[in-house]
């Protein structure tokens, strides 16, 4: 087989539709629009969920489009896994995780997660724990503290 005696699948190529060439091409006139009205126009498009003037679907129904609570409060998370860098017996408050690179800043509070294990005893001071987080610090001899956050208004 050579390149030239390819061709493609039976019914998978076709020829476009060529509008507005008279009458007997069965495209002409109209040109498949129909007659008058904004779809038959030039330069229309049709925005998503339009409904001809009526009130459309998502405005009637604004139960259906949630809300932002403003209240709500992003942690910066640390898993305990993180936590193994440090030396047994040691005390880790917000300010040393933001020293050791494992929490970006002290603009948020910081919450620790129960992902990954930890090895040896630790007294961890954060504002929020897990009680996942809680039980496996606990469980391995160590201590957990929850300070208070001063909340930085945005």
């Amino acid at each position: 087989m050579r390149q030239d005696e390819l061709s493609p699948a039976p019914g998978s190529k076709q020829s476009r539709k060529r509008v507005g060439r008279g009458d007997g091409s069965g495209h002409g006139t109209y040109s498949g629009r129909g007659c008058k009205g904004q779809k038959s126009r030039s330069g229309y498009k049709m925005s998503r969920g339009f409904e001809g003037g009526q009130l459309p679907l998502i405005k009637r129904l604004p139960r259906k489009r949630g809300f932002v609570n403003i209240f709500r409060i992003e942690y910066s998370l640390v898993n305990i896994g993180q936590l193994n860098t440090f030396e047994a017996g040691s005390e880790i408050t917000p300010e040393r995780l933001v020293a050791a690179g494992v929490v970006k800043s002290l603009r948020q509070p910081i919450k620790v997660l129960a992902e990954g294990d930890i090895n040896h005893p630790l007294v961890v001071k954060a504002n929020k724990f897990s009680a996942a987080a809680k039980a496996k610090i606990e469980a391995a001899g160590g201590t957990v503290e929850e300070v208070g956050h001063a909340a930085k208004t945005r």
